[in-house]
């Protein structure tokens, strides 16, 4: 069982990685710095920093947490940023002082954050001016020591920095009045820190290099430790699949899914600083006018983001006029990527979009389709490199090919476990050491995995499973459909009866069509029995429809 996913890949093209070519992350980022110092490596709002600009502010950062703050390695440091200039220094700052990034979600609500800090145990956090408010209600209740606070055009050409700081706190009034006593400008630390002073810190691959929180397979928010050699690992095994398609020092990729989330952090952030490519980051990518004025900037070659956002790109007849003669591969992830979507992107820009599956737990990439896949396939493709997903039920036995289950993974990109939480490590890993993922799928004969549903998001109607992923997939079919989501609710014949949120496309859709098109393409079960339309759907911060607040 273990094996026959080995057998599909096409002879040479893959072979096994070798994690410890680098003992930590900040020796990837070193290399970056040395074979590429004058190449663009970050670029946002206009302005693009170098890997050699990076290298100085990130170690005069770095500097400034040893020498002027007193910290030491493996001591915990949260970001708190959107995609800016700032984060990326802050987070290579913290990673070469031997420190553990702590990434943190900038729209978090106070009760959140007090959680993640506590939780963390974070000594320090470097946070955007937006949120500063938030974090003013909690900090007594944490051990934060430590505040440095940025806006959001610190880093940005003058004059732009003044205009954009100007307009979002005054014009905008996006940034709320707040006040913590010893807060430290970023800025200022950039301006004055000493390089001379910084001291390399050696990691091992087992160090803790990340803590990724995440509400896993069990709902309670805990921090996934991923440690140096995990994230190497994953970044290794990314390179070797996509090896065809990546030309050093020659990249550039979107960015539009925030750097402090697991998909886009080393996706986007660490695999293309690898290779001296450049980030154009984007702040803001729910502004798809703005957003789509950024892309004409630029010849862009690669470009990640998750099915809401490739959803909205499409059914926007500007993004429709761009070039995409420089593009040569787009990830799908975070999400189901529906086929309408897959297929009406590949319409419009003659590029596949590739899905791939990962989460915080494995650093987060387990498979993707194979690069050269010219259709759409509904799958999430081979396990990667060093790596191996086998089903199982809920005894734990392994499933055959074909067969419905857990799936479940093994390989040296799976998380140390759940930071101070060995009761909730110890839910999802098996006695044979493999990772369940909470996710129900399936094999192949070829060794591809097919995604089914959450485990936690299955419908059980009068002892038959429906799955939401299945009946989304047909109403993201209908002409006049523009997003959409199904969940569970009580049902006192049934048990639960399935019930779908829709956002239209077209006004004049109702529910009586809803019904009658899914008469036609599902099992009387699996139909929709309510409908409800709304305006818009709750996500999360990379885009991804909540199903657990349509629940509540």
């Amino acid at each position: 069982m273990e094996q026959i996913w080995y057998q599909s890949y096409p002879t040479g093209m893959l072979k096994e990685i070798a994690p410890h070519t680098y003992t930590s992350v900040a020796d990837i980022l070193e290399e970056a710095f040395r074979k590429y110092p004058d190449r663009p490596a970050f670029s946002n709002m206009g302005t693009t920093l170098t890997y050699r600009e990076i290298d100085v502010a990130s170690k005069k950062f770095a500097s400034f947490l040893q020498n002027n703050l007193a910290m030491s390695a493996n001591d915990r440091v949260a970001l708190m940023m959107p995609n800016i200039l700032q984060y990326p220094i802050a987070l290579f700052g913290v990673l070469r002082a031997g420190m553990i990034v702590v990434n943190v979600n900038p729209l978090y609500t106070a009760r959140e954050l007090e959680h993640q800090l506590k939780d963390s145990g974070a000594k320090a956090i470097v946070i955007f001016a937006n949120s500063a408010h938030v974090l003013e209600k909690v900090l007594p209740q944490t051990g934060v020591k430590h505040v440095v606070v940025t806006e959001i055009g610190d880093l940005l050409k003058f004059p732009k920095n003044l205009i954009v700081n100007f307009v979002i706190k005054r014009i905008k009034k996006m940034v709320p009045h707040w006040n913590i006593t010893g807060a430290i400008s970023f800025k200022e630390i950039l301006l004055s820190g000493q390089l001379g002073q910084f001291k390399e810190v050696k990691m091992a691959p087992s160090n803790t290099a990340f803590l990724q929180y995440t509400g896993g397979t069990t709902g309670v928010s805990k921090g996934a430790e991923l440690s140096h050699g995990n994230v190497i690992a994953n970044v290794m095994q990314a390179k070797e699949w996509i090896k065809a398609n990546l030309r050093d020092g020659q990249e550039i990729v979107i960015t539009p899914l925030p750097l402090y989330h697991i998909f886009s952090l080393t996706a986007n952030c660490f695999i293309f600083s690898a290779i001296g490519g450049l980030n154009v980051l984007i702040t803001n990518p729910k502004d798809i006018p703005g957003f789509i004025k950024e892309l004409k900037k630029w010849n862009y070659t690669a470009l990640t983001g998750v099915n809401t956002l490739f959803n909205a790109l499409i059914n926007n007849e500007e993004f429709k006029k761009l070039d995409f003669s420089h593009l040569r591969f787009v990830i799908g992830g975070g999400m189901a990527v529906q086929k309408t979507t897959a297929d009406k992107w590949k319409e419009i820009t003659k590029v596949p979009l590739l899905e791939g599956y990962g989460l915080s737990e494995t650093s987060p990439l387990v498979t993707l389709n194979l690069p050269n896949s010219s259709e759409f396939s509904g799958n999430v493709g081979l396990p990667v490199p060093s790596t191996i997903v086998v089903m199982k039920d809920d005894e734990g036995k392994d499933l055959p090919i074909g067969e419905v289950g857990e799936v479940c993974v093994k390989g040296p990109q799976v998380m140390r476990g759940y930071w101070n939480r060995p009761d909730e490590t110890a839910k999802v890993m098996t006695a044979d050491g493999y990772f369940r993922t909470g996710d129900i799928g399936f094999m192949d004969k070829k060794g591809f995995i097919k995604l089914v549903d959450r485990k936690k998001d299955m419908i059980l109607v009068s002892g038959f499973n429906v799955y939401p992923n299945e009946v989304e997939e047909v109403l993201s079919t209908h002409a006049k459909v523009f997003e959409c989501a199904v969940i569970g609710v009580p049902d006192e014949k049934s048990g639960e009866k399935v019930k779908a949120f829709i956002v239209k496309k077209d006004p004049t859709l109702t529910e009586e069509e809803i019904i009658e098109y899914c008469k036609k393409n599902l099992t009387g079960y699996k139909i929709p029995k309510l409908v409800e339309f709304r305006k818009d759907l709750p996500k999360s911060n990379v885009g991804k429809i909540l199903r657990k607040d349509l629940r509540q």
